[in-house]
């Protein structure tokens, strides 16, 4: 091969160092390359005035050009193509690694694309043995040249392997990370951040506002299902149809409805002089309460659309408000499962037709726990912060401590008022009316123990002796009244529990006060409507400032070790609660088709009426 053919490989090498995947380093006047710590070493000899003349003395080696045009030529290539894009992208990385030698911006500026020659490949290998011979001669360094030219393929192609194999390590690594702080979120995150994931400060205020709506619907359902009891409207509907019954609107249809509570115990005992408009009173209470609670349905399913529609309800939520939707169904079936039992008779001859007690309680209960639901979930999104996040450990401490209190607290709150459904139920609050003796004795032990004259087990007269009834909610109060001084003395002072949490022990002890009151005054006043119905929904008031004393309260993350693996089990086990009781309910004899026509109590003695065929 001729010179010009070395000299055009060299001007490929120059071109190739010029794209950034080699680099060279010239000097001003041309003289000498400096040595950086390339690939390749050489050195000007002290003989060599220019480039051009070392470019003419390695283009006389015609076997040298040669081989340097093929491998100039292979090595840009391969280079190339194993790198793509690669080898632009990583030119820091490979200049700050050392693999090969600075000098880019000097090759650039000689114009290294526009003439053989003006760009060459020149580095030096850092502690290279050509570098280390000051004294060496030009032709010994330039005859070192080309070998090392001809390895310039090979290293280039593993050297962009070795980044390409750096690089997929970082990325994965990063990926790997990236993966375990989501991770780590997710794990971290529960109760209000949880739900509210994802959503804007408008949607999840839209959502709260939502819910706390609903929350005070069954509110009011709780309170007109109390009057409703009090006013002994509950069984004057004596049927009951899933999707609603039709109000009678003519005489004839209002006497139909008269004739079949004629039927019943609760007429025949208590209310034989009531007059047609007497009923009608009674009816529409009743009514009032059914429907009711059909439109609440209607309130949370049809909102529960337009935000899932707006892809404002993430996975969480999306759980949550099925379990509340689901509990609502069932609580429709558990109120006339109750119903179903004061339509029967008795089971002493002298005892006055009423709703089962245990159904009474458990209906009661079930809107507690509906209403609760509601309440938290509220909450959860008006605050998704837990209040003792960024807390300093002092603060954390107290509140741990106080939070361990508050719980059995809350409990006791949550049994005195279900002990409360009891004396409703067994109409306890009609008996004893005087305080704080009963019967003139702290203790009525005579009635309390009065369970083998009323033909009951000792467990059945805790919850079917009027006494017992009647004692043991007396002694729950006053139990929890001074539970909660306690607890209320203890963390009054700012600074043992976050700020909303000490707003929220306040309003308990408050509520707490007034709700022992309520219970005193309406005992001594023999359960007026007005004080009975305050009564109850002050027992609200209480639940409400509790749940919100806990809320107020939570840890910044689930605590222990069960912690966080249980609370995915929260939501899914409280379902299975709600699917047992509806299961039971349902598969009782009636409990979801009414009966056609009601003819009377099944149960009753000597044939007075016999049981009602079912739809």
């Amino acid at each position: 091969m001729s010179g010009s053919q070395g000299s055009r490989g060299v001007a490929l090498l120059a071109r190739f160092a010029a794209s950034g995947v080699a680099s060279t380093a010239v000097s001003a006047a041309g003289t000498g390359l400096p040595c950086s710590g390339g690939l390749l070493s050489s050195s000007a000899a002290p003989g060599a005035s220019s480039l051009r003349a070392l470019v003419r003395e390695a283009a006389a080696h015609a076997v040298w050009g040669r081989q340097l045009s093929t491998a100039a030529a292979a090595g840009a290539a391969g280079a190339v193509a194993s790198s793509a894009g690669a080898a632009k992208r990583c030119t820091g990385m490979l200049l700050s690694t050392g693999i090969l030698s600075r000098g880019l911006a000097t090759a650039a500026e000689a114009g290294a694309s526009s003439a053989a020659g003006r760009g060459l490949l020149a580095g030096t290998r850092a502690g290279a043995t050509g570098a280390a011979s000051a004294g060496a001669s030009a032709p010994s360094r330039c005859s070192s040249l080309p070998s090392r030219l001809l390895l310039l393929p090979s290293r280039l192609k593993s050297t962009a392997a070795a980044v390409a194999e750096e690089a997929a390590a970082a990325a994965a690594a990063t990926s790997s990370s990236a993966a375990a702080a989501t991770a780590t979120a997710t794990a971290s995150a529960y109760g209000g951040a949880a739900l509210s994931a994802g959503l804007s400060d408008g949607a999840r205020r839209a959502l709260a506002a939502w819910l706390g709506l609903c929350a005070g619907w069954v509110y009011s359902m709780v309170v007109l299902g109390g009057i409703t009891r009090l006013t002994r409207s509950g069984l004057s509907m004596t049927e009951w149809k899933l999707t609603g019954e039709r109000p009678p609107m003519t005489q004839a249809d209002w006497e139909a409805e008269f004739t079949k509570y004629k039927a019943s115990p609760e007429y025949k005992k208590v209310h034989r002089s009531m007059s047609l408009d007497e009923f009608k009173f009674i009816y529409w209470m009743e009514y009032a309460h059914r429907m009711w609670g059909r439109f609440l349905g209607l309130a949370f399913a049809l909102p529960a659309t337009y935000f899932a529609a707006r892809r404002w309800i993430n996975g969480p939520l999306a759980r949550r408000l099925g379990l509340l939707f689901f509990m609502g169904g069932t609580q429709g079936f558990v109120g006339w499962w109750m119903v179903r039992s004061g339509l029967e008779e008795p089971e002493h001859e002298w005892a006055q037709p009423r709703v089962s007690p245990y159904r009474l309680a458990a209906h009661l209960v079930s809107a507690f726990a509906i209403y609760a639901t509601l309440t938290w979930t509220t909450l959860d999104l008006m605050y998704p912060r837990p209040a003792t996040a960024g807390a300093p450990q002092s603060l954390l401490r107290s509140t741990a401590g106080a939070r361990g209190r508050l719980l059995p607290l809350a409990a006791l709150i949550a049994v005195t008022a279900t002990s409360g459904a009891f004396v409703a139920g067994m109409d306890a609050g009609h008996a004893y009316n005087t305080w704080p003796l009963m019967a003139g004795q702290l203790v009525p032990v005579e009635d309390y123990c009065d369970w083998e004259r009323l033909g009951l087990t000792p467990v059945r007269n805790l919850f079917e002796n009027t006494a017992a009834v009647q004692f043991n909610h007396r002694t729950l109060a006053t139990v929890t009244l001074f539970s909660v001084i306690a607890a209320w003395a203890a963390y009054k002072r700012p600074g043992l529990l976050p700020p909303r949490a000490t707003t929220c022990l306040h309003a308990v002890a408050a509520v707490t006060a007034v709700q022992f009151a309520l219970g005193v005054w309406t005992l001594l006043e023999y359960v007026p409507v007005p004080l009975g119905s305050a009564h109850q929904a002050n027992a609200l008031n209480l639940f409400t400032a509790a749940l919100a004393l806990l809320h107020a309260c939570r840890p910044p993350a689930p605590g222990g070790v069960l912690g966080p693996a249980l609370a995915p089990l929260v939501t899914p086990a409280a379902v299975a609660a709600v699917g047992a009781v509806g299961y039971a309910v349902i598969s009782s004899n009636g409990a979801v088709t009414a009966s056609e026509r009601y003819m009377g109590p099944s149960n009753a003695r000597g044939g007075g009426g016999g049981a009602a065929g079912s739809k």
